[in-house]
């Protein structure tokens, strides 16, 4: 109802004439007027009553100040601080948290942080009113790294698996991988020593980072069993269910023996990347039928590798959802490889379902609602709260009879065909062969983190941007920490923009300021300086395609003389087909002749001759055009179209013209009574000669048209229809047109008359 009514307030208070010039126009109006004053002090009083209950400042009619308005403003806005801020406490209350009392933790974390938004709330059918996140995150937890037997190996090196015996194997263990401890390499990286050692004894490279179950995996075949119909088991309540906790040596040996029994078991993986370089695997879930157990990975790290008897039994299947990266984890932390592995989310992809999520398949198949509280909690805190180990057990507890129901579904979707079942098995299994790569640093590597930011930057900041994440990258390994704890992405791009002059300045561009950068700011400070060193040059445009050689230098580029291999001649019809003795290896490249010639030029005079009517016009419509930028052009050599130089419209024939006016013309008493002896078509002889080809070309056209030596004769135009010049000059009554004085002013147009082009016309 509340949010009703301010709706409509809202709607209304839109409605009214804007401020201004309408407004001042309604203003105007004595009703408005008294309308607008009589609503607006019971709005103020209004306010003033509500600003009275809650203990504010409510002199808000109070205009006798100048400055009045905004004091009242101000008084406005510090009344609805305190009114909300009082609504947030009634809400927070009614929700439950009570900002009073601090509330008792588990030793080893701080208290758990309420994100407000709208992302993370559970839905509406859940049962229980909206809830949010609960972000467990421990700054003063021991770091579980300090306590492992090996140390981590965060060298530049490629990753080189850690097995080192090899259950359930078809293909003996390389030699390279059985000895685990090496007294001369102990004090060397663990992927340095073996590398070491693969030199000295020579052996192949490839069998150091191959995988270790290659060949099982390629010649494992999916059992009948697997591919037929299941009845599907219901499981267990949760709280009948039995649970166990392992981090003990004893432990973990016990439950390698259970899972050695069974035909199938559930699989999941709780994982820490933040405060680790590589990550940490924190916890793993495995459920059967009957138990669940939940085993302390940080605890049994070195000793994991029992478990791989049980997973790379081919004969027991283990389910996971969505295990890319759990495949990679085990592999990088225990050693552990999954021979038979089945993949839910594959199963979830195949069914074509509306999500592939655990969570979405917990809601469909056993109308769970998972409760994702803690899935961002930091899973190293030690000891567990309740309610993250009831979180760990909910991710496989339900796993196996999802797995029943998505292998049933599968069959009835098909028909009965085992054809996509089997067809999950196999993604499953290519999911199985995934190996472990570690991020290997190269002098390109900043190059596709900066790509990503589609920002441009100039040489002193993409200079900037690559010292930082050489640096960035160099601590991070040192410390064994995550690249987003000591420099995170976004406050490097900031740094990089801004190019701070002091230190303080580098400070000022993170917020919060990270502990590592805090303590090596001066370090920052040199590598900026370092940077703003470089010349500074325009960004380079990233984008160009493959055939874009204006960024490749000439040395890059291939050059071939046509002499040096031969050429075959290739052919885009079928009928051009020949053959050749040539080698095809041995050619230098393919060279087809063009077939279809667009604008193909007739050369010779038969060909001119064999020209329609309709392609004769064509012909010289197209040789009357003109490039409109050749008076631009220098005068060498320069085109003068033959139709141009008789177009009265061109701009050559005005050139022309405009050249004859130039030349003084001689009276005919002074020539002893004869007239100029020049011919009509002698365009450009008593001219100044700009080009001889413009001459010449002037010259041809009128050559043979007139005889020389002839006498002018002025065109006596009382006795010519003047109909041609309508509209154009009239002559004044009584006033007769004098044949002796035309004058080269007069008007007359541009087009055809009885006597045709005006550059026919007789030249005085």
């Amino acid at each position: 109802y509340g949010l009703g009514a301010v709706l409509s307030a809202t709607k209304a208070s839109a409605g009214l004439p804007q401020a201004g010039d309408e407004y001042d126009f309604y203003r105007s109006f004595p009703g408005f007027q008294e309308f607008c004053e009589s609503q607006g002090d019971g709005l103020l009083h209004c306010m003033s009553q509500i600003m009275q209950h809650h203990g504010c400042r409510s002199h808000v009619r109070d205009q006798n100040k100048l400055t009045g308005l905004e004091e009242r403003f101000d008084l406005v806005v510090d009344s609805n601080d305190v009114i909300l801020e009082r609504a947030g406490i009634l809400l927070d209350e009614a929700d439950g948290v009570n900002r009073n009392q601090q509330p008792v933790m588990p030793a080893g974390f701080q208290p758990p942080k309420i994100v407000v938004s709208s992302w993370n709330r559970k839905g509406p059918g859940s049962g229980s009113r909206s809830e949010t996140f609960r972000l467990l995150h421990a700054k003063n937890v021991t770091r579980p790294q300090l306590k492992f037997k090996e140390r981590i190996d965060n060298s530049n090196t490629p990753f080189i698996p850690k097995i080192f015996i090899k259950p359930n194997a078809r293909k003996p263990l390389p030699a390279c991988k059985t000895s685990r401890e090496r007294p001369e390499d102990l004090d060397v990286p663990a992927a340095l020593a073996d590398l070491i050692h693969q030199q000295r004894t020579q052996e192949h490279v490839d069998d150091m980072f191959a995988h270790p179950y290659q060949y099982e995996l390629d010649h494992l075949s999916t059992q009948e069993k697997l591919l037929s119909k299941p009845e599907p088991q219901m499981y267990k309540p949760m709280a009948e269910t039995k649970f166990s906790f392992i981090d003990s040596l004893e432990d973990l040996v016990a439950l390698n023996e259970k899972l050695c029994k069974l035909s199938e078991f559930a699989v999941d993986l709780e994982h820490h990347s933040y405060r680790s370089f590589l990550g940490l695997t924190c916890l793993m879930q495995i459920s059967t039928r009957e138990e669940d157990f939940i085993i302390d990975t940080l605890e049994l790290r070195s000793e994991m590798y029992i478990l791989n008897e049980a997973f790379t039994d081919p004969s027991i299947v283990k389910v996971f959802h969505g295990a890319d990266s759990d495949i990679e984890w085990l592999q990088r932390d225990f050693g552990l490889y999954v021979v038979n592995l089945f993949d839910t989310h594959q199963a979830s992809r195949a069914l074509n379902l509306a999500r592939h999520s655990l969570d979405h398949l917990l809601k469909h198949f056993c109308s769970v609602d998972s409760d994702k509280r803690y899935q961002l909690a930091d899973w190293r805190i030690r000891p567990l709260p309740d309610e993250m180990v009831q979180y760990a057990r909910t991710d496989t507890h339900y796993l196996l009879y999802i797995y029943d129901c998505v292998k049933v579904q599968l069959l009835d979707f098909n028909h009965s065909q085992p054809g996509l079942l089997q067809s999950v098995w196999n993604k499953s299994k290519d999911i199985s062969l995934k190996k472990y790569v570690k991020p290997i640093y190269t002098e390109e590597s900043y190059l596709e983190l900066q790509r990503k930011q589609k920002k441009s930057l100039n040489t002193q900041q993409l200079t900037a941007f690559r010292l930082l994440f050489a640096w960035r990258d160099k601590l991070a390994r040192q410390e064994d920490e995550s690249t987003g704890f000591v420099l995170p992405t976004h406050m490097m791009n900031k740094i990089s923009e801004e190019l701070p002059k002091e230190p303080q300045g580098i400070i000022a561009c993170c917020n919060p300021v990270p502990p590592l950068v805090r303590q090596q700011v001066n370090e920052l400070h040199l590598l900026v300086q370092q940077a703003r060193e470089m010349p500074l040059l325009k960004p380079e445009v990233m984008l160009f395609g493959p055939h874009d050689t204006s960024r490749v230098s000439e040395s890059d580029l291939l050059h071939l003389s046509p002499g040096e291999l031969p050429v075959k001649q290739g052919m885009l019809f079928s009928e051009d087909e020949h053959k050749m003795d040539i080698d095809v290896q041995k050619t230098s490249g393919l060279l087809a002749p063009a077939k279809i010639t667009l604008f193909q030029e007739v050369e010779t005079k038969d060909a001119q001759k064999s020209l329609s009517v309709a392609q004769m016009k064509a012909r010289q419509i197209t040789e009357s055009f003109q490039n409109p930028f050749r008076m631009y052009l220098p005068s060498k050599d320069v085109h003068v179209n033959k139709n141009a130089k008789f177009d009265p419209s061109s701009k050559i024939f005005e050139v022309i013209k405009e050249l004859h006016s130039l030349i003084p013309i001689q009276e005919s008493a002074k020539s002893g009574g004869k007239k100029r002896e020049r011919v009509d078509g002698e365009v450009g002889e008593l001219t100044p000669k700009p080009s001889k080809k413009l001459m010449k070309s002037a010259e041809k056209p009128q050559k043979t048209e007139a005889t020389p030596q002839e006498s002018f004769k002025p065109f006596d135009y009382s006795q010519s229809d003047l109909k041609v010049f309508a509209g154009m000059h009239k002559f004044p009554k009584g006033q007769k047109n004098n044949s002796a004085a035309g004058n080269r002013s007069m008007s007359f147009l541009a087009g055809k008359s009885d006597r045709g082009f005006r550059h026919n016309w007789p030249k005085r």
